[in-house]
C-alpha cells in the first residue's frame, strides 16, 4: 500500500527540502575558501534554492487560499482539499467530493484528466 498524504503538505515538504538542500550547497562551498569563484558560485546556487523554496511557499498559500475547506467525516477536524481527491491532513482519510467517486479505491489518478476511469 502507497503512502498518501495531503497535497499541500507534499508541498510544503518540498518547499522546507528546498531550503535544507540550499544550505548543505552553501556549506560545500565553505570547502573551497581557496577558490573565491568556486565558493562563491555555492554560495550564489544555494540562495537560488532558497528563493525557489520562498516562490513555492508563496505559490502555495496562494493556492491554500483557493481550496476547498471540508470537515473530515473520520477525525472531524477541518481540512483543505486541492482537487477531485485528496487525503486529510490529519488522519489520511481519503476524501472526495466527487459522487461519482464514493466507494471507489483512493488513487491519486483521478485528479489528472488522463486518470480519470
Amino acid at each position: 500500500m502507497a503512502k498518501y498524504s495531503s497535497k499541500i503538505n507534499k508541498i510544503r515538504t518540498f518547499a522546507l527540502s528546498l531550503i535544507f538542500i540550499g544550505f548543505i550547497i552553501m556549506y560545500v562551498g565553505i570547502y573551497f575558501r581557496t577558490s573565491p569563484i568556486i565558493m562563491t558560485i555555492f554560495m550564489l546556487l544555494g540562495l537560488i534554492f532558497i528563493i525557489a523554496s520562498t516562490v513555492v511557499y508563496f505559490w502555495i498559500g496562494m493556492l491554500s487560499t483557493k481550496t476547498i475547506q471540508v470537515k473530515c467525516p473520520n477525525c472531524g477536524k477541518p481540512t483543505k482539499m486541492l482537487g477531485r481527491v485528496d487525503m486529510c491532513m490529519y488522519c489520511r482519510e481519503p476524501l472526495t467530493l466527487d459522487p461519482s467517486l464514493e466507494g471507489k479505491q483512493f488513487d491519486e489518478s483521478y485528479n489528472h484528466k488522463k486518470g480519470s476511469k
